[in-house]
């Protein structure tokens, strides 16, 4: 018995590191239009989430966040470091654990209810939105619906986008590595 949950657990580990890998290659990748740029991380944790389920893929944006906070470049635009979070863009990365943890409960209640998981995402980045623009507005001196303005508006279809690429693909993963035996949830 001691032998399985061995097993399990380095399986568990490897899963959580991969997707780790996956949010660090997909992060970096940004499109600068202003203080905040269009970023590839709201993507790959919602990937993330439907592979490994609500725990295991925020434990991979906890990796990520951990990575990057030690200097390694994985934030957008190939950067890295503590002061990331006292930038314009700490309240998103901040934001992202929240909307993993939302979106996660949401696509393991509701695997198969894809409006349901697609709410659930939306419903998480909201409050990612929430964190980010009232730490955008403070960290520059901003009113909370410039921040809006800046930090939530130009991003809102582009957004909607990753997320109904997640909720398309996602699935698809998910259900080939219970095929596998890699028991996504």
């Amino acid at each position: 018995m001691e032998q399985k949950n061995v097993r399990t657990n380095i399986r568990e580990m490897s899963l959580i590191a991969v997707m780790a890998a996956v949010i660090c290659v997909l992060g970096p990748l940004s499109v600068p239009i202003g203080v905040i740029p269009i970023s590839f991380t709201n993507l790959a944790v919602y990937l993330a989430i439907y592979v490994l389920g609500c725990k295991r893929g925020t434990l991979s944006y906890v990796v990520y966040l951990l990575i990057g906070l030690v200097g390694v470049p994985v934030f957008s635009g190939f950067t890295g470091g503590i002061g990331k979070l006292f930038g314009p863009t700490g309240g998103y990365l901040i934001g992202f654990l929240f909307m993993a943890v939302i979106c996660g409960w949401f696509i393991d209640r509701f695997d198969c209810k894809l409006a349901l998981s697609f709410f659930g995402m939306v419903l998480g980045t909201i409050v990612c939105y929430i964190f980010g623009t009232a730490w955008l507005a403070y960290q520059a001196g901003m009113t909370f619906y410039a921040a809006l303005a800046a930090g939530v508006l130009p991003f809102l279809v582009g957004d909607l986008v990753k997320m109904a690429i997640a909720v398309i693909v996602g699935p698809q993963v998910r259900h080939q590595m219970i095929r596998a035996g890699l028991n996504a949830k």
